[in-house]
């Protein structure tokens, strides 16, 4: 009698919902919960609720957004050829969405916010409705701000119908920031280096002397670039299924098992490796592939793999997932009683990295082409020179045996010894699909997508164009859509089309393998292709959800398609898509210091910055300063910034002097319109020239944060009117500072610097 009266309770919420789409959430509706899951006929319909929580991962509470009140949410699991009828409730104080990555699906229901579905608001619930046509390893997530961040992800497995006789595991990896999310980006966007700190990877001037790397150190400022980095952000925890360690005690001796792996991290690539032995990849991005043996595979951010693993005696095996940073690891358990660890991985050389970008990168910010190498699919990873396990010690002098060895002909590349020759890393190119992926003939449109941007303010674009800066690629249905896609930065790119496949001309001819994210590394050059076969607007994105936020991505729009009804007014709805990567930062940073106060502060977005600054002595006949400016950043690497402002500079009994161009230089009482440049030189020095409304020049040279130690950072000014100033800040945390400074004006003193 009950499931009786459930079915027919689900018959009459899936009839409302289907008709209306959107249904009006209350508390009542809220805490009386239906069933996760329930299957009638072959409809398998779940209720999902999304909810505000509180976590402690690590002895600190924080909050976050969960799923049925779990992290990750709760695995959904399907058969080919069913009908997904998915609830969304959601019982936040904020809308939210759910983007079904990876499924082929109709346009109305692919998840993202005002530009395929509705958002979600506060109180309702949406219901998500489509054929499943495929069968793998996905994933969901929220496609709204940084919530994936927050803990809105989960596992998304569809079964062939005809089941497998292999034991299965879904191992779902992250990361996790006890900062909130959107500190994060903001953080980021400052150009901050409290995360290098943090990882220990500052690469500063005292490490490189006792590396003996200071060359390779001031090579690098010479270049205009920031120490070498492999991932923007630390993270506290890393998950196996939302556990640091987690265990699958059920599997014994001579099992085999087939992991389904999914990458839901925010930013964070993972290196696998398996202590029972050789790991066989069978299927990539949900497709199946020709099985292929290998030692160990990178997972980029949004990319699954299926791989098979074999239990090979009694005990409890450790499949390792290494964050490519390497600060920390998360492991699975596989198995019971004694533990067999894998192989760890050691610390990056990061001076190694240091130096090979220093050969890699032009003087105007591109990445050299190097003549007579192909950089495709993942063959050449330029990071292998940083890799111990590969290269060996800093100090060993034997040549790497293995297919990389091109690489030390490379300005600055130096590959050092081999200490596992014979290591086998899966690439690209080793997937081959199980069946034929040919296009159909058809007309061929062709694209170039050279990936841009830069780490000193944090921009990632295509084609030097955020998403907001570019207009819709406009397909025909029918036509094969071709991409060139070139890396022209220093950071790996995990580039995710929605709603699509697509081939990797990898070599392997009809057997492409498909895939919908796509690893590319710096310097490669890949090329992917897909049929244009659906309607409406599709996002074509890096998946690295901070780069995605600043404007890496474009939007691919089908002509002649029929209104979306999810999406009643597409004028309105494109200008928040916009605001993404269109959004204003906040920055301060304010020195309360024994002879007074030096700060500034500012907000900014992608090209524009808003800022302010002043020079307040402690004594009134110290006098005070402030400059407030408005100006626009130019070019790719955004060395140029042009401003204009007013200036305002009093200083009790201050006697008229010259600056060094022979200028009266007005310190008395000086209230005059100022514009200016601002260029970026080589050794990250910043040169700016500027002309107030009297007509007076004023030429200043100024670095900020010279990275002396991990923790301690020199900055030093000087202009031609005479000022002058030079000081030394020691990092306690991300915020607080010990600092002492000298100022021509207001002397030495010492105290703390807030940053924000």
């Amino acid at each position: 009698m009950k499931s009786f009266l459930l079915i027919w309770v689900n018959l009459l919420l899936s009839f409302f919902a289907f008709g209306q789409h959107h249904m009006s959430g209350s508390k009542d509706t809220a805490q009386k919960r239906l069933p996760f899951y329930t299957k009638i006929g072959n409809r398998e319909i779940y209720h999902l609720y999304i909810g505000d929580t509180t976590v402690n991962y690590t002895g600190k509470s924080r909050p976050a957004m969960a799923i049925n009140g779990s992290i990750p949410a709760p695995t959904l699991t399907f058969t080919e050829g069913d009908t997904a009828e998915i609830y969304v409730h959601n019982d936040m104080m904020m809308e939210t969405s759910i983007h079904w990555h990876g499924l082929i699906l109709p346009n109305r229901y692919d998840g993202v916010s005002y530009l395929t579905t509705s958002p979600v608001k506060a109180g309702e619930t949406h219901l998500y409705k489509f054929p499943l046509v495929q069968n793998g390893t996905y994933w969901y997530h929220s496609h709204t701000m940084t919530q994936q961040q927050s803990g809105m992800y989960g596992a998304f497995i569809i079964h062939k119908k005809q089941p497998s006789a292999v034991k299965d595991y879904t191992l779902l990896l992250s990361d996790w920031t006890d900062e909130n999310p959107e500190q994060v980006q903001r953080s980021l966007h400052n150009a901050t280096d409290w995360y290098a700190i943090r990882k220990g990877s500052t690469q500063n001037y005292l490490e490189a002397i006792k590396e003996g790397h200071f060359k390779t150190k001031v090579a690098n400022e010479w270049k205009r670039m920031l120490a070498m980095d492999v991932s923007d952000v630390f993270y506290d925890r890393f998950f196996s299924n939302g556990k640091p360690e987690n265990t699958a005690p059920q599997f014994k001796a001579g099992d085999q098992v087939r992991l389904h792996v999914v990458n839901g991290s925010s930013s964070t690539y993972f290196w696998l490796n398996y202590a029972g032995g050789k790991i066989t990849v069978v299927a990539n991005d949900g497709e199946d592939v020709e099985p292929v043996k290998v030692d160990r595979l990178i997972i980029a951010v949004a990319e699954t793999y299926d791989v098979l693993v074999t239990m090979p005696h009694d005990g409890s095996y450790e499949f390792l997932a290494t964050p490519e940073d390497r600060t920390k690891y998360t492991s699975l358990w596989l198995g019971t009683g004694t533990q067999h660890k894998a192989k760890h991985l050691p610390r990056l050389k990061y001076f190694e990295g240091m130096k090979m970008m220093n050969g890699m990168m032009s003087m105007n910010g591109d990445m050299k082409e190097m003549d007579g190498m192909v950089m495709t699919n993942q063959v050449m990873d330029m990071n292998t020179v940083m890799y111990p396990e590969i290269t060996g010690d800093a100090d060993t002098t034997a040549h790497h045996k293995d297919s990389t060895a091109k690489m030390a002909d490379m300005p600055g590349m130096d590959m050092g010894g081999s200490k596992s020759a014979d290591l086998v890393t899966l690439n690209y190119n080793m997937l081959k699909s199980v069946k034929a992926t040919t296009l159909p003939k058809g007309p061929t449109k062709l694209l170039r997508f050279n990936l841009t941007g830069n780490m000193n303010r944090y921009v990632w674009t295509i084609n030097n164009k955020t998403v907001s800066e570019s207009d819709k690629i406009l397909i025909r249905g029918g036509e094969n859509v071709r991409i060139i896609l070139y890396n022209n930065t220093m950071m790996r790119h995990p580039m995710h089309l929605h709603g699509h496949y697509f081939r990797v001309l990898n070599g392997q001819g009809e057997y492409a393998p498909l895939k919908n994210t796509l690893d590319i590394m710096p310097m490669e050059r890949d090329t992917i292709e897909f049929r244009a076969t659906e309607s409406g607007d599709w996002f074509f994105h890096c998946h690295i959800l901070y780069h995605m936020m600043s404007g890496m991505g474009r939007i691919f729009s089908y002509e002649n398609s029929p209104p979306n009804p999810e999406i009643p007014d597409p004028a309105s709805a494109i200008k928040k898509i916009y605001a993404d990567d269109q959004h204003f930062y906040a920055a301060a940073k304010v020195g309360l210091e024994s002879n007074g106060s030096d700060g500034n502060a500012a907000i900014a977005n992608t090209r524009w910055k808003l800022s302010t600054l002043w020079h307040l002595g402690i004594n009134s006949r110290d006098g005070y300063e402030s400059e407030t400016m408005i100006g626009r950043y130019f070019g790719r690497m955004q060395w140029l910034y042009a401003y204009g402002g007013f200036d305002y500079h009093y200083k009790k009994d201050s006697e008229q002097e010259k600056n060094l161009f022979g200028q009266i230089s007005n310190k008395n009482n000086r209230k005059t319109v100022v514009a200016g440049l601002a260029y970026t030189l080589p050794m990250l020095l910043v040169a700016d020239a500027r002309i107030d409304g009297n007509g007076k020049l004023r030429f200043q040279l100024s670095r900020d944060d010279i990275p002396l130690t991990s923790r301690l950072r020199f900055t030093l000014m000087g202009n031609t009117d005479k000022e002058y100033a030079a000081g030394f800040r020691y990092i306690f945390t991300k915020y607080f500072s010990l600092s002492t400074h000298y100022d021509s004006d207001m002397g030495l003193g010492g105290g703390l610097t807030l940053t924000y």
